[in-house]
């Protein structure tokens, strides 16, 4: 289990290009806040999935190895495959940089213009 562990997070640190206070300044802004699915019908008025996990993000980086739960390592794996599957799709022709792409990317700790 320990080397799944050392993978896990190797995976999870290549993914999660933006470090905790980057990821926390983004998370509080109107694009972060507006992108992202927020449940079964697409309109809901809470905090989109990405978001949330965002938030777990931030706390996890700030975590010690060792604190780190087998519930938080099946989180970054959840991380690695979202920021990987997105990735794949290449984003917009145009304007990358201002794209909900990029901001849902973003909330799930992976800036793709660095």
């Amino acid at each position: 289990m320990a080397e799944d562990h050392d993978r896990t997070a190797k995976d999870f640190a290549d993914a999660v290009n933006m470090a905790p206070a980057e990821l926390d300044k983004w998370l509080d802004t109107d694009d972060s806040k507006r992108v992202g699915w927020k449940g079964e019908d697409g309109q809901g008025a809470g905090e989109s999935v990405g978001h949330k996990s965002g938030r777990r993000i931030v706390e996890l980086k700030r975590t010690k190895k060792a604190d780190l739960t087998d519930d938080d390592y099946a989180h970054m794996r959840k991380v690695v495959g979202y920021v990987h599957r997105h990735l794949k799709q290449g984003g917009p022709a145009t304007d990358k940089e201002h794209s909900d792409w990029r901001y849902s990317l973003m909330n799930w700790g992976h800036d793709p213009l660095k």
